[in-house]
Formats: C-alpha cells, sequence, structure tokens
C-alpha cells in the first residue's frame, strides 16, 4: 500500500559539501556520498518515501530511498510533503498520456520515459490495450499496484504486464520476476502499426518491452533513403529499420541478427505487409557476417547498423568505442558508391562526440570518404531529462559514402 502522509516521514540529509544547488534546479538524483548515511537511513527500507533536506535550509522535496543502491535516493516531488500514492502517479501518469497523445494517433509508444516523465526509473511502453512495466527502482516496485491500478485508470489499457529483465533492477536488489498485474497474457505476438510498416513484438517473451519505440524517426529518416534500394539491415532484431525501407518501397532488404526468434518475427512482420518476397533473412554474429558479406563482393544502397550498447557504463566505454569503430570498418565497404550507411548507438557512457569520432574512423580506416547528413535520436515519446545525460542515451549517425 502508499505510504500514508504523517508527520513522521523519514528524514534524509545531504553531506555539507553536497551540491544542492543541482537538486533545487532539477537534478533527479542522489548518490550515496552526498547524504548522511547514519545508522537510521541505512536501516531505511528499499523504496521507502522520505523528506530531503539540506542543512539549515528549507526541504529540497520527497525522495524515494534505496540504502541498497548507488542511487540511494530519487526525486520525487519538489513538494516535501507530497503523498505518494495512486492519486499523485494517476496525476503523473495523465501528464504523459497527454504528450503521447498530442504526437500519435495510435496508441502505440513510450507512455512513460522514467525520470524524464516524473517517475523515476520506471518504463511503460503501450501496445493498443495493453501496457508493459518495467519497475526499474525499488519505489515501484513497492508501490506495483497502485501504479497499475493508476495506469488502467488513466488509459483503459485491460493487460498490464510487468518485465522485470535488465540489469537496472539488479542494481536495485531486485527480482527478475515477470508478471501479470491485470488481465490476460496475449497468447501471441502483437501486430504493431509504425512507419506503414507491420512489426510483430512478443510481449512475454521477447527482449525488453518487446519493441524498441526509440528508433521509430530514426526508422523514417533510412526509409526516405531506402526506395527503390538494396537495404542491409544489421542487429535487426524484429526487422526496425529493413520493415520500414520494404514499407517505403525498397526492392530487397536482408535481416541479420543472432537470434532466431527475432528474425521469424521479422518475417511474420514481412508477411503482413505482403512484402516477403522482397524480405531476406540472415542468422549468425553480426561481425562475422560482414565480414562473409564483404568477401563475396556484395553491396548494398543502404547498410544499417544498430546494435546494443556496447558501452553500457564508463568502465567499458573505450572498449565499446572500440567496437563501435570497427564496427564502422566493417560495414563501410559494403555501401555501394554514393550509397548511405546508418551507424546507431544506444550507450550512454559514449556521447555523441566519442560515438561520431569512433564511426569516423572506422569509415576512414575502411578507405571510404563520407559526408555526415544527418544525427537523429529518440523518439519525442522518449523525452530526455535536462539533467540527466543517460535518458538521451539514442545516437543514430547517418553517412554518405561517396563515389
Amino acid at each position: 500500500m502508499a505510504q500514508p502522509h504523517t508527520p513522521d516521514r523519514a528524514t534524509i540529509r545531504l553531506k555539507p559539501k553536497a551540491n544542492a544547488r543541482a537538486i533545487r534546479h532539477g537534478a533527479p538524483w542522489v548518490f550515496d556520498n552526498e547524504l548522511v548515511t547514519d545508522r537510521r537511513t541505512k536501516a531505511l527500507g528499499a523504496g521507502v518515501i522520505a523528506r530531503l533536506e539540506e542543512a539549515g535550509r528549507a526541504p529540497l522535496g520527497t525522495v524515494a530511498v534505496n540504502p541498497r543502491s548507488r542511487i540511494i535516493a530519487r526525486m520525487l516531488d519538489r513538494d516535501p510533503d507530497a503523498v505518494i500514492d495512486q492519486t499523485w502517479l494517476a496525476a503523473r501518469l495523465s501528464a504523459a498520456l497527454s504528450h503521447r497523445n498530442t504526437l500519435f494517433d495510435a496508441p502505440f509508444y513510450r507512455l512513460v520515459h522514467a525520470e524524464a516523465d516524473g517517475l523515476p526509473g520506471v518504463i511503460i511502453d503501450r501496445f493498443g490495450d495493453i501496457a508493459v512495466i518495467q519497475p526499474n527502482a525499488a519505489w515501484a516496485e513497492l508501490l506495483l499496484d497502485e501504479l497499475a491500478a493508476a495506469l488502467a485508470q488513466v488509459t483503459g489499457v485491460t493487460t498490464i504486464l510487468k518485465n522485470a529483465s535488465g540489469r537496472a533492477r539488479a542494481l536495485e536488489g531486485l527480482d527478475d520476476q515477470n508478471a501479470v498485474l491485470l488481465g490476460r497474457p496475449p497468447d501471441a505476438p502483437v501486430a504493431v502499426p509504425m512507419n506503414g510498416a507491420t512489426y510483430m513484438a512478443d510481449l512475454t517473451g521477447g527482449q525488453k518491452t518487446g519493441l524498441f519505440f526509440d528508433q521509430r524517426p530514426n526508422h523514417a529518416f533510412a526509409a526516405d533513403l531506402s526506395k527503390g534500394s538494396r537495404v542491409l539491415d544489421v542487429f535487426s532484431h524484429v526487422g526496425g529499420f529493413s520493415l520500414a525501407a520494404l514499407a517505403a518501397g525498397a526492392s530487397h532488404a536482408v535481416a541479420v541478427d543472432g537470434s532466431a526468434p527475432a528474425l521469424a518475427l521479422a518475417e511474420e512482420g514481412a508477411r503482413q505487409m505482403g512484402a516477403e518476397d522482397r524480405f531476406t533473412t540472415a542468422q549468425g554474429d553480426a561481425f562475422d557476417m560482414l565480414t562473409a558479406l564483404a568477401d563475396e563482393n556484395q553491396t548494398f544502397d543502404v547498410v544499417i547498423c544498430d546494435p546494443p550498447a556496447f558501452a553500457p557504463s564508463k568502465k567499458a566505454l573505450e572498449p565499446g568505442l572500440r567496437a563501435y569503430e570497427r564496427l564502422a570498418r566493417l560495414a563501410a565497404p559494403l555501401v555501394a558508391p554514393g550509397g548511405y550507411l546508418g551507424l546507431c548507438s544506444c550507450s550512454h557512457a559514449a556521447t555523441i562526440d566519442k560515438f561520431r569520432a569512433a564511426s569516423i574512423r572506422g569509415i576512414g580506416r575502411a578507405g571510404r570518404n563520407s559526408q555526415l547528413i544527418h544525427t537523429g535520436f529518440a523518439g519525442a515519446d522518449h523525452p530526455m531529462h535536462p539533467q540527466l545525460a543517460e535518458s538521451g542515451y539514442l545516437k543514430a549517425l547517418f553517412f554518405r559514402l561517396l563515389p
């Protein structure tokens, strides 16, 4: 149940040298080295709602606390007496829904993008009458029943699934058990219309919530380059770039991925679009496949590489950048003269500058001259928190490789 509004709410305090100004200006996180972690604070349960104070100043607001996490406090509300209950959750969800209703005609989108939508650590993707929640912070796990009830109240969805995959939950000390919170899970993949294509989303057994809505504008940009073209979609998942290209009139598309189930979903999407005769899939390691295609002297008019995060943390940054460079080096020779190369990164640790530099090095090492024609980011249903770089993780670079 939601924590009641009581005067004895726990209080936690910043250390004297902590950057309280950043919190007052909207920073959403407090790290464990910024907080006075006395015995009482350490004894708080994961997900407890507390008041955050700065010594000698007015309270900073209401936070969710997790002494087990390096992010020990997440800002929920600037009102230090805010009641975090179903009514509060419904208000945040209503604000998020209003924005998505402005953007989209059909209810297929990311409804909640964590801190940027005022619900720290919470991801909610919507698939028509079905919503998938990733409660990646302890407070959201503690209030999951209230969150599901508010979600059904605000959106009218009839099925709500909990997805517990991902490293963020482990960092919060949470389990990896999926669950059905409302209704019945779908007994087949769900067809999702996007950019004129049809994508098949496995909401119970697929990656993350079943589909990556964040690439929608980048799919559309690549599709505009693909009319009448041969397209290679590497790390395709369920056919993100290739199916959009086929919908736009590509002459043929090849999807490469390591997952046979993902490629089967891509093939089903192509069938539902009536484009199966222009679509081919190939299962295998992407780097090996790129090398093999080059050995066969194959070229494509458009090549897109959308890998998983090679640099998911600062510790992994340098090897991750080398992997992005290698990917660009192997992909560039497959682009026909005057064709297009799209390179993507979902690594928040790799800034746009570092990712762009690694990509350009790789293209240069392949002996190709290029023009950078477009830089893309996640769609507007994935808003970026202005003071949280991690929320702006997705980058997409599009190059024209000169004849």
